[in-house]
């Protein structure tokens, strides 16, 4: 991995991704008075170039971003044609971008893992029968009918800003 400090001209110090990847996997919230929310949006890439921004209901697993959607929902169709996208999420005083490529997952262990870490959040996901990808009895409007699909963002790169003292803001690339 590559690091850059782009906060060393006004003095601050690297991030440290160890401490922010903790914060991911133990779904740090913000604070309950802080200005950032815990939303995680996704940008994908229009057929003409421009950027498509949607929430998700996004997992840190494995020590990357996982999300689902229907196949001919608006993310379905770009990452289909162009897996390029970009994730943003506000942890415990940090603020995170990943930028990756979106990988269709349709191995049936690691559905089966991502469908349970999203049922042990509360939504009762499983691996769909058809083995394309997973089902629940509800998702977000506008998804179409299940099986959706599911995608692994393979990294990049990510940069993180800090909210709190000392501050920084670092570059990594994977």
């Amino acid at each position: 991995m590559k690091v850059m400090n782009l906060g060393a001209a006004d003095g601050l110090p690297p991030v440290d991704w160890a401490a922010v990847t903790e914060k991911l996997e133990t779904g740090s919230a913000p604070a309950p008075d802080a200005s950032n929310s815990r939303t995680t949006w996704l940008s994908t890439i229009n057929d003409d170039g421009s950027p498509h921004l949607t929430a998700v209901g996004a997992l840190w697993v494995d020590g990357t971003f996982w999300f689902q959607t229907g196949p001919a929902t608006r993310k379905g169709r770009n990452v289909a044609r162009d897996p390029r996208c970009s994730l943003a999420v506000s942890v415990r005083d940090a603020d995170v971008v990943i930028e990756g490529d979106a990988v269709r997952i349709t191995e049936a262990g690691a559905l089966a893992r991502i469908a349970k870490g999203w049922a042990d959040q509360g939504w009762p996901a499983e691996p769909d029968e058809s083995g394309a990808g997973i089902s629940a009895p509800y998702n977000a409007p506008g998804q179409g009918p299940p099986p959706w699909n599911v995608y692994r963002i393979a990294l990049r790169s990510a940069t993180v800003v800090l909210g709190t003292a000392p501050g920084g803001l670092t570059r990594f690339r994977f």
